[in-house]
């Protein structure tokens, strides 16, 4: 079996406070966007040594140890709980880019427990998925649901919110510069808003630009310049609203679907229409 995990972007992004348990509390709202890795699963007849799965990948480099990557740790958990769980092999090719805020790794652990769920039939239900999902990271409950949502306290608990944008284009632009997560957090001071996402949301995108603010990316910008060069560009080419997504370094401009944009980046630059 098959699936095409896809990325999402985040509109706005507010650090609300920092937990006692070390995670923050966030609002957001995650929006999913298709430019999409590949992940094929199938049953294996002979047993590999990462505890029942041999994993390959193609397309983008996936940088550290196999036994890492969060579709093998997605086989682990539920092999934990269905111990009859066959081995398998796993292939994913990765074309979404990593250390970006796209949420392209946590997709992929979530449609791999999606994908052993159907294929081997483990009959789990959403809610049961979106818990194993949280074991996995605070982005990848959503990939379960995989519909514009608002999302607060780790990420988790979520709410289907209507979006229409229906109208518009998305210019997704990242530079190929990898931020960590972590070090992200450290450098921001978290603040309850004064007017929630999921009010803002609801207003005109054309009010977007005054309205909704993604909290890294200020902290992000002042060590990498080119996250605000590529965000000026997509706004003097047209576009309606323009930020960086999670905690970068990818940065996407909304565009009337109507409007054509002259749009000019590095060579070295991934930059896709949607």
């Amino acid at each position: 079996m098959i699936v095409f995990p896809n990325c999402k972007i985040n509109l706005g992004l507010n650090i609300i406070r920092k937990r006692e348990d070390g995670y923050h509390d966030v609002e957001t709202v995650f929006y999913p966007i298709q430019i999409n890795d590949v992940l094929e699963i199938i049953q294996s007849e002979t047993k590999d040594s990462i505890e029942g799965v041999q994993f390959t990948s193609s397309g983008l480099t996936i940088d550290g140890n196999t036994s890492g990557n969060l579709c093998v740790i997605a086989y682990q958990l539920l092999k934990k709980d269905f111990p009859s769980l066959p081995s398998v092999k796993m292939h994913l090719h990765k074309h979404i880019p990593m250390g970006a805020g796209l949420g392209g790794g946590s997709a992929d652990g979530a449609f791999a427990l999606k994908l052993l769920n159907d294929k081997f039939k483990l009959n789990l239900s959403k809610d049961q998925l979106i818990n194993y999902a949280l074991q996995l990271g605070s982005d990848c409950p959503f990939f379960i649901i995989n519909q514009p949502c608002f999302a607060s306290s780790r990420g988790e608990v979520m709410e289907n919110i209507a979006i229409d944008l229906s109208a518009y284009q998305f210019v997704i632009v990242n530079p190929g510069i990898h931020v960590s997560t972590s070090l992200a957090f450290k450098n921001i001071t978290p603040t309850i808003p004064h007017q929630s996402i999921k009010e803002m949301i609801q207003q005109p995108v054309e009010t977007w630009k005054n309205l909704l603010v993604n909290d890294f990316e200020k902290a992000i910008a002042k060590e990498h310049p080119a996250i605000n060069e590529i965000k000026e560009h997509l706004y003097s080419a047209g576009a309606v609203y323009a930020s960086m997504t999670g905690s970068g370094s990818t940065v996407f401009g909304i565009f009337t679907k109507t409007q054509k944009s002259a749009l000019v980046f590095p060579e070295s630059y991934f930059v896709q229409t949607v």
